[in-house]
């Protein structure tokens, strides 16, 4: 039987790592698209995770944590590469060719992925009406928040290759929901810290190698990218890597893997709302209809996970 964390956390802790997820990964689509018109993409991740890893693992070190424990650098080659290599580094070189809101319905199916992974909580889901039925109404919403792109890209020329795209990405999903139910499981004995700077560190050693290989770096003129893909890297080092992933890491050890996988949810809503204010793009009221399924979807499952975490509370306190 895998290990399972029971860190106590603050309720309140709990709610700003949720907004920094839902809203910074949200934004992040937008930045690795603007990134990408100055970068190759997998020199992307390579600066980013390995930058993101150095920093982290320097603040590790001042809060003199310890940063070398020998399980701890199998756990998080392991996760590194499924959570940031394959499923992060998936989704920056399907967005060379993908839109944004079409990568974003795609990450999705993430939620779907971490019900039929997470084993020990298969009857816990798989039982509760509430969760399913949230999980299914919030892929809907999706469907409905992009279903203009989905008819442009089935009805185009290039169809051949955005659903190409689109398989990529489901494959990268599921490598990111198996990556976050092995880091729930698979404790390591670091702090969410620790963890996110080794597995940031791996998958950007993996990224360099592959950007090596590819040849990314020969014939690049670093003069002629823009400020904008600079200041986006920078967006995406500090914030999408240093802040969220170790909130997503920290929120893995304390609540549920259902409920943190509303990200994939609320996520698209951000990317949506930032194309409206960043980029002067209309929105449908079929698309409204859609945000109010998905923040309706996520407020159900994290209803269910509450009630849920509520009853176990009280079965402990009357055991006792």
């Amino acid at each position: 039987m895998p290990k399972i964390k029971n860190t106590a956390a603050s309720p309140l802790m709990v709610i700003v790592a949720f907004a920094i997820v839902y809203i910074v990964w949200g934004s992040t689509y937008f930045f690795i698209q603007k990134a990408l018109k100055g970068f190759p993409p997998f020199l992307i991740g390579a600066i980013r995770f390995l930058s993101a890893a150095l920093l982290m693992l320097l603040w590790c070190l001042y809060k003199k944590e310890e940063i070398f424990i020998g399980r701890q650098l199998k756990h998080a080659f392991i996760t590194g590469l499924l959570l940031l290599f394959i499923g992060n580094g998936s989704v920056i070189w399907v967005e060379q060719y993908l839109s944004s809101g079409l990568v974003a319905i795609t990450i999705a199916s993430s939620p779907l992925w971490f019900v039929l992974f997470d084993k020990p909580k298969w009857k816990e889901n798989l039982t509760s009406k509430a969760t399913i039925g949230g999980l299914l109404m919030g892929f809907i919403g999706v469907l409905l928040l992009f279903y203009e792109h989905i008819l442009k890209a089935l009805y185009t020329k290039s169809s051949g290759v955005e659903l190409g795209g689109m398989i990529i990405v489901i494959l990268a999903a599921m490598s990111w929901a198996g990556g976050s139910i092995y880091s729930k499981y698979a404790a390591s004995g670091s702090s969410a810290s620790v963890s996110s700077a080794w597995q940031m560190f791996a998958a950007g050693l993996a990224f360099s190698i592959v950007s090596l290989i590819r040849g990314e770096t020969s014939g690049l003129n670093w003069a002629a990218i823009p400020v904008s893909a600079w200041a986006s890297l920078a967006y995406l080092i500090f914030f999408g890597s240093i802040l969220a992933f170790s909130a997503y890491i920290w929120l893995l050890e304390v609540r549920p893997a259902t409920q943190v996988s509303t990200y994939a949810y609320v996520n698209p809503v951000v990317a949506v709302l930032l194309g409206i204010f960043l980029a002067s793009e209309s929105i449908s009221m079929l698309q409204i209809t859609g945000l109010v399924v998905i923040l309706t979807s996520v407020l159900l499952i994290n209803l269910v996970k509450y009630r849920q975490e509520k009853i176990r509370s009280k079965t402990l306190v009357n055991e006792v």
